[in-house]
């Protein structure tokens, strides 16, 4: 575990570049350098506070399955461990269904439930959540590289947990709302000598944003996860990837976290 402090050197760069920014994109504003702006920012702020970093391993399974023209069915699973995969953090399952508007777009929603290993207390507590999204995946470059957009909404029910008379006690939980956008790159790299498995580099990343006012993160951003690393895709239906992902989780209450984890995934789509 490592902590990382700015000195006060680096907090008055960090000024200086706010102030810079402000002054130039007050002149002339438009939608890319407002964008760049606000992750260049982000990015200042996170490392101009005290970040505890770690080692983290992800095992990920997630099926969407087509039962007719227009509807399927989604199932998942994700179990997140240290490096030594001796202590579980945490795991996650998901289920929902599919409604097909297109070859290349859906809506789907369901429900998770999410068991989060407590540090301080040595035990799991859990979330309730209900989510809504909508994906529009689109192929180019000869249809050998693909660009996934997903927008997602999360309605989540989080246990709060204490200790009483050296006794975990659950308090019932706080509610809060979640955005999550989602974007997905598949480059295609070559075939194997069958034709039929593919490998291609992924670059993805994602953003969560808290909605509202909530006890669970007061920060509007929630998390950042950035994924970068390769796949195999088997038959078109079937993928195997494995990776590098940077996850960003930012506190309202502590210091904010950068998981160091290596990334491994089934994904499979299948039409019954």
């Amino acid at each position: 575990m490592v902590v990382v402090n700015m000195t006060e050197n680096n907090f008055k760069l960090l000024n200086f570049f706010r102030s810079f920014f402000y002054a130039y994109f007050y002149k002339k504003m438009t939608l890319k350098k407002f964008l760049t702006s606000v992750f260049i920012v982000f990015y200042l702020s996170v490392f101009s506070q005290k970040t505890i970093e770690n080692q983290r391993v992800w095992f990920a399974y997630t099926g969407q399955f087509k039962v007719s023209k227009k509807w399927g069915y989604h199932l998942e699973a994700q179990f997140r461990l240290n490096n030594q995969l001796q202590q579980s953090f945490q795991n996650l399952y998901r289920i929902g269904g599919i409604y097909y508007l297109s070859t290349s777009k859906n809506i789907s929603g369901g429900y998770a439930l999410v068991n989060t290993y407590n540090l301080s207390l040595e035990d799991f507590f859990k979330e309730n959540r209900l989510w809504e999204q909508y994906q529009y995946t689109k192929k180019w470059h000869e249809n050998k590289n693909i660009i996934i957009h997903r927008l997602r909404l999360e309605q989540r029910w989080v246990e709060s947990i204490g200790l009483v008379d050296d006794n975990v006690l659950s308090f019932g939980s706080n509610y809060q709302n979640r955005f999550r956008y989602l974007n997905r790159n598949l480059f295609h790299l070559g075939n194997l000598n069958s034709g039929n498995e593919e490998i291609y580099m992924v670059l993805q990343n994602e953003i969560f944003l808290n909605l509202g006012e909530n006890k669970i993160n007061e920060n509007v951003i929630d998390q950042n996860r950035f994924l970068i690393g390769l796949g195999m895709n088997y038959y078109n239906n079937t993928r195997l990837e494995i990776g590098y992902l940077n996850h960003f989780i930012s506190s309202s209450t502590s210091n904010d976290v950068i998981n160091h984890t290596v990334s491994i995934s089934l994904i499979q789509n299948l039409v019954l």
